[in-house]
């Protein structure tokens, strides 16, 4: 979709990462609304343990590279992390203030806000990759049924979701900057270390509870962690070293009907039969702008940084 060159088509690897990725960032939004605990504590646990998960690798096999990392591939990742922070720090109190459903299909205008980064980066998406973002994103709101709310509270609800897509995009956008010279190990352990850093700050400061939660809520964090966060994320991380950022945005919309199904099966928050038509106008979209990646590739990368 982007002016890059030269390019090539992502390997089955890629795919296989995307699909994994989509499959994992489903459960996030049930996950949050399902646990009882504060969202910014369950944004800074989730962050931060991933990133403890990944010490043993970053600090032992990928050490070397860490250490003779570029100043410049260092910026990038702390401003992601950053990016990431306002993220979860918005979208996820969305989510518990509102419904699951208009949460997610309000950050889903995250590759609206992606296509707008990209061209101001100097790589317009093309006709059809602006088509199947729109496609995509009308989609993601018919099928989840988005209704902004007219109450005070589903205003900030909503104004937040949006905040936490426009987050979404930039992290995304310094991501694929970053991932041209690192792993995704290296990336991803600097990133959400930065981000749990940035949201323990603002837990403190917010004097947001961090601990004493039931059991059911501590299962619910660590399945945010080992699904949504390390494989979810860190996959979606991956990718962005073999496609566009505006590409990964898209395709990520695919959580939209997977997370209504997990509410629908969780939490009783059941779908319209009537968001069939979204769902399909939603797979177009994505299909779209697929086949306009796929017919513009993507730049070689060094093999020995795709782990």
């Amino acid at each position: 979709m982007n002016t890059r060159s030269p390019r090539q088509r992502p390997g089955l690897t890629t795919v296989a990462a995307l699909v994994v990725a989509v499959l994992a960032v489903s459960s996030s939004a049930p996950l949050i609304a399902f646990a009882a605990a504060p969202a910014l504590a369950i944004a800074f646990w989730r962050n931060g343990l991933a990133a403890v998960a990944l010490t043993p690798v970053t600090l032992g096999p990928r050490r070397p590279e860490l250490l003779g990392a570029g100043r410049r591939a260092l910026i990038f990742c702390l401003l992601a992390g950053v990016a990431l922070a306002a993220h979860f720090a918005t979208w996820m109190p969305s989510v518990q203030l509102g419904t699951v459903a208009t949460a997610t299909a309000l950050v889903a205008t995250q590759p609206v806000w992606q296509g707008l980064i990209a061209a101001a980066q100097g790589r317009r998406p093309s006709a059809a990759g602006w088509l199947g973002i729109g496609l995509a994103v009308a989609g993601a709101a018919w099928a989840t049924g988005a209704d902004v709310g007219v109450s005070g509270k589903a205003v900030l609800a909503d104004v937040l979701a949006l905040l936490g897509a426009i987050a979404a995009a930039v992290y995304t956008a310094l991501g694929e900057q970053a991932r041209t010279t690192l792993s995704t190990t290296t990336y991803t352990w600097i990133c959400y270390g930065t981000c749990a850093a940035v949201l323990l700050v603002v837990c403190l400061i917010a004097r947001v509870d961090l601990a004493g939660y039931d059991p059911r809520t501590w299962a619910a964090i660590l399945a945010l962690v080992a699904g949504a966060q390390l494989l979810g994320h860190s996959m979606f991380n991956y990718a962005l070293q073999h496609t566009s950022a505006t590409t990964v945005s898209v395709l990520a919309l695919l959580e939209v009907p997977g997370a209504a199904l997990l509410a629908w099966v969780w939490l009783g928050q059941q779908p319209r039969l009537a968001a069939l038509p979204g769902l399909l106008l939603l797979l177009a979209g994505v299909a779209v702008v697929i086949f306009g990646a796929t017919r513009a590739g993507r730049p070689t990368v060094d093999p020995a940084l795709a782990d």
